[in-house]
């Protein structure tokens, strides 16, 4: 199973915009990260995100250029301060490949989880928009297959 992690895009300030919908850079940066990802062929059965503006519009344009064939939903558990033990425990009985668009803590904090059984650790340093690629295997072990950051992409 692949488990991809995506921290939303860039967001406006509160005083902006108290909905905190994405600013132009963050859609810019997203809409790169996610042409790139369709690239590479990425097949996800669903997107699932916070339902936060800025997590639901990063869901968006990802969905757009990859098309999860069960779409995006809205759910549970990837609230920047959800206990990262909830998606924990859903992913021991999910097979399909999966995207969560959520915020940090709650993402670095569930990757360390998956990956050394410490949520407290910090392994993974995210970035805006950025897609975080982690592989299950056969054994259930998790470990990092790829990262991609809009700063490195063209």
């Amino acid at each position: 199973m692949l488990l991809y992690l995506v921290q939303h895009a860039e967001a406006k300030r509160e005083e902006e915009d108290p909905s905190r919908s994405l600013s132009e850079k963050g859609l810019q940066e997203i809409r790169k990260v996610a042409a790139y990802a369709d690239k590479l062929d990425i097949k996800i059965s669903q997107i699932f995100h916070s339902g936060k503006t800025r997590a639901l519009q990063t869901a968006q344009i990802l969905s757009e250029h990859l098309k999860p064939e069960k779409g995006i939903t809205q759910t549970d558990g990837l609230a920047p301060m959800d206990d990262p033990q909830i998606w924990f425990d859903r992913l021991l009985k999910t097979e399909d490949d999966t995207m969560l668009v959520g915020h940090l803590p709650h993402l670095a904090r569930l990757s360390t989880l998956l990956l050394c059984g410490d949520k407290n650790r910090s392994i993974v340093d995210f970035k805006m928009g950025g897609i975080v690629c982690l592989k299950r295997d056969e054994d259930g072990k998790w470990s990092v297959e790829w990262m991609i950051i809009p700063e490195v992409i063209k």
